[in-house]
């Protein structure tokens, strides 16, 4: 049996890309803000919220199938937009579109990616695909990136409005990181005793290939990327604009205020993705799960609410459910599958989550996710002070009346 298959979990898989890659760039993958506060909370703070299963109830047939953003997907998962996955594994972003196409679900593009646009439609031609756009100081450019995605036909628009400037990642820092990659002395060894990475990346062509003529000269890292391309004066009138551009959905991802989230609805938004960009912009905001409930309240039924940064369990998708969201985001989740072995490796991380997603939802006494409402989870303090407060019913489908708290 191969390390893959071995693979239990998320962690598992985390480990085996440690293994695989060089520090600095394992460190890129894994790394965040700051402290790295906010990166934990991520994680540790779905264990705020405890699931209450209901038993006698007959779960032999069992339904994971759910609608994202107007589309069917087979599993309330998307794959979430991730820089440089072609640095990870060759072909990281191909990998990533290939895995998640057979798996029934959404995969998002990254404007920094290493594939072009262009390459992956042309790759991986079927699949629910997105395109993430950040607002670029050249609205020329904002706009070209538009029409690209759209003349190749990814179906929904994410624009990410929690990159103004870059965040400050000590990891990298420390480590120099820098696009292409360009080994000083503390680094050389490191990235040289990994043999089967350095071979794939040295026939790789490591760029921004999305920006190919338009990136900055020389090397570069993401920050200078941002400080070069990115327009830290975009506002919700340029939102607008683009949700006026733009033909298809359009889904506002690192929202974790509710007036933001009740904004995005204003102007024709057909999700709010609750994400604070996995820890790596500002450290010490809530965690995504956290926001979460008050967003859902804000949105009220007349947009989708999505959930990124922090899942790692099967579990946690079922809480996100919960407490108001339709689907969760993965990031660095499927970048350590990816990082671990290739496609088949986005596949071992999807295959973990609905193995572990479906055996969740049997327990729970559900036998299909779209009916798990707020009435299957309590806050863990209130139980622990024997007040089993229920999550408020955020759940409602857009258009549709919300049910009254416990019903």
């Amino acid at each position: 049996m191969s390390k893959l298959a071995r693979a239990a979990s998320i962690e598992d898989l985390r480990q085996l890309a440690r293994k695989r890659l060089p520090r600095v760039v394992f460190d890129f993958i894994d790394g965040a803000a700051g402290n790295e506060r906010t990166l934990r909370e991520n994680q540790q703070c779905f264990a705020d919220w405890q699931l209450m299963p209901r038993v006698g109830v007959d779960v032999s047939d069992r339904s994971l199938a759910t609608r994202i953003v107007g589309h069917d997907a087979k599993l309330p998962l998307i794959l979430a937009p991730t820089g440089l996955a072609g640095m990870f594994y060759p072909g990281g972003e191909m990998a990533a579109a290939s895995a998640a196409e057979a798996a029934g679900i959404p995969y998002c593009l990254s404007t920094n990616s290493v594939a072009s646009i262009e390459e992956v439609a042309a790759a991986v031609p079927g699949g629910d695909r997105w395109f993430q756009l950040y607002i670029m100081k050249d609205r020329g450019l904002t706009d070209a990136l538009l029409e690209r995605a759209a003349r190749s036909g990814y179906r929904v628009l994410c624009v990410t409005v929690d990159l103004p400037i870059q965040g400050k990642r000590d990891r990298d820092v420390r480590n120099s990181f820098t696009v292409p990659l360009r080994p000083r002395p503390g680094t050389i060894l490191d990235v040289a005793s990994h043999p089967r990475w350095l071979i794939g990346l040295l026939r790789s062509n490591v760029r921004f290939g999305n920006f190919v003529g338009s990136e900055p000269e020389g090397f570069t890292s993401i920050a200078k990327l941002v400080g070069t391309l990115f327009d830290p004066s975009a506002n919700w009138d340029d939102i607008a604009r683009i949700r006026e551009k733009w033909k298809g959905p359009v889904v506002v991802k690192g929202v974790l205020h509710p007036d933001d989230a009740r904004r995005a609805v204003e102007i024709g938004c057909d999700g709010v993705i609750v994400s604070n960009h996995g820890g790596r912009q500002l450290d010490q905001v809530p965690a995504s799960v956290t926001a979460l409930p008050a967003i859902a309240e804000a949105v009220g039924g007349r947009a989708e609410v999505i959930l990124d940064s922090g899942v790692r369990r099967g579990t946690d998708i079922l809480v996100a459910r919960a407490l108001g969201a339709s689907a969760c985001m993965i990031g660095r989740a499927f970048l350590w599958g990816l990082a671990s072995g290739g496609q088949a490796g986005v596949t071992r991380t999807i295959d973990i989550l609905r193995d572990e997603l479906d055996n969740a939802l049997a327990l729970l006494g559900q036998r299909r996710f779209v009916d798990v409402g707020h009435q299957s989870a309590i806050r863990s303090h209130d139980h622990r002070h024997g007040v089993p407060r229920q999550a408020e019913n955020v759940n409602a489908e857009p258009g549709r009346p919300r049910l009254a708290s416990g019903g």
